[in-house]
């Protein structure tokens, strides 16, 4: 008789009603969203912070460049020492004191400029003041040379080369953006939902290996079954749980700009600003028009069976493996030598698509890499946006749900025996003598 459907709900069930996963389920979004909340707000006390610099020029030729904005104003000092200029600014409680020392060359003053504060500077305000000054400096040895500044300016051409293949099918630089920002969140979707849920299985097989219960639940039922429903039924858990939080967590954002003050309706007056004043700047109306055509570019339907498809593929594969972990050992601590081995494909996985993937998605590294069903979940989804042949996609697949198939029976041995040895850590060397059995 089949057992499968039974273990799979006895799985899910006990999963979705046991207090800590209710407890987490219901806390995490919140903690979550608190973090956001709490970030977004000290940034946005951060960003509403106006930094005034003071401004000692004894050069007399820079300070004329120093314009006041939203988030940075300067407060001119004249005809006085450096050390009365120290002085002012500390009694103004000014963020610093820029000093412009007098010089007879241009070329000497970029060496005699200082900044002055009680604590270390903003890098983005340093680098803000050095590009003033840069510009203003170079700009006043161009006319000392009798260099006409404005005709350079007026020279300057902007290069946007197109992409085009051979086909005719446009592109551009968002493109390869757009691809990987995709195979980037696919790849770190899937190794977290590994991790994740890969060691709530393990630990589940733990916990009940523990308590004996397993005993009477193998009396009954084949060690392949039992690890199928506990693969399965943990995975709808996982799934519950993560439709749950997507619900909470809207909730909560709505929650969250109501308290804090949120308008919607100005929200969208916002959007309509900016894309009125995008419709009248042509340079920005070519680039909303390049992110639109980039984006339906994509080869979304492939992209989203290919996701579903590896993505099960990968965390089938992997949770067997973790299954077979939890068998073979009585606690937690013992699992360490075993989880390693498996967690290195997927993390050289990650490397070689952020590494190679980006570079060269067409590379032999990148299509080899895609095939090896321990790292194509990971590669393919990251190459898939770049355009791969349906051929290279369904032999990947095909070795994928093979190797799933070879990995279940091959856990399903250490599982079988494991699943009844206590008080014994065992070795790699046994777990190859179980297999034999």
């Amino acid at each position: 008789m089949n057992h499968l459907p039974l273990i799979i709900k006895r799985e899910y069930l006990t999963k979705v009603r046991n207090k800590s996963f209710v407890v987490m389920t219901i806390l995490s979004p919140v903690i979550f969203i608190a973090l956001i909340a709490v970030v977004a707000y000290i940034t946005q006390l951060n960003n509403d912070k106006v930094h005034t610099i003071s401004v000692l020029d004894e050069s007399g030729v820079v300070a004329d460049v120093f314009k006041g904005s939203e988030k940075t104003k300067y407060e001119i000092l004249e005809n006085m020492s450096l050390e009365d200029a120290k002085n002012i600014t500390r009694t103004s409680e000014n963020y610093g004191l820029l000093h412009i020392q007098k010089s007879d060359h241009f070329e000497d003053l970029s060496n005699t400029i200082n900044f002055y504060s009680e604590e270390s500077p903003s890098l983005r305000v340093v680098s803000d003041l050095e590009n003033k000054i840069a510009k203003q400096l170079t700009d006043l040895k161009l006319i000392q040379e009798g260099i006409d500044v404005d005709l350079i300016n007026n020279s300057k051409i902007k290069i946007d080369i197109v992409q085009e293949s051979f086909e005719g099918e446009k592109t551009s630089k968002t493109d390869s953006i757009l691809k990987l920002a995709f195979g980037g969140m696919a790849g770190y979707l899937l190794f977290m939902f590994i991790i994740i849920y890969g060691n709530m299985i393990m630990r589940s097989v733990i916990e009940e290996k523990t308590s004996r219960i397993i005993e009477i639940i193998i009396s009954s039922v084949k060690p392949v079954q039992l690890m199928l429903g506990k693969i399965i039924g943990t995975s709808l858990a996982g799934i519950t749980q993560f439709v749950i939080w997507l619900i909470i967590g809207g909730v909560l954002m709505a929650l969250v700009s109501v308290l804090f003050g949120i308008d919607p309706g100005q929200l969208q007056n916002s959007q309509q600003e900016v894309l009125q004043q995008t419709l009248e700047q042509p340079e920005l109306n070519v680039q909303v028009q390049n992110i639109m055509t980039s984006f339906f570019n994509l080869p979304i339907i492939n992209l989203i069976v290919a996701f579903v498809l590896y993505f099960l593929g990968g965390y089938l594969l992997y949770s067997s493996l973790y299954a077979a972990i939890g068998a073979a050992v009585d606690n937690e601590t013992d699992t360490q030598q075993f989880i390693l081995p498996i967690l290195m494909p997927l993390i050289l996985a990650v490397y070689v698509g952020i590494f190679t993937v980006i570079e060269d998605p067409h590379g032999t590294v990148s299509v080899v890499f895609s095939f090896i069903p321990f790292t194509s979940p990971v590669v393919m989804l990251m190459r898939i946006p770049f355009g791969v042949p349906l051929w290279q996609q369904i032999v990947a697949l095909l070795l994928l749900i093979a190797t799933f198939m070879f990995t279940v029976w091959f856990a399903a041995k250490i599982y079988r025996v494991g699943i009844l040895m206590y008080g014994k850590k065992p070795s790699y060397k046994e777990l190859i003598k179980w297999i034999k059995y």
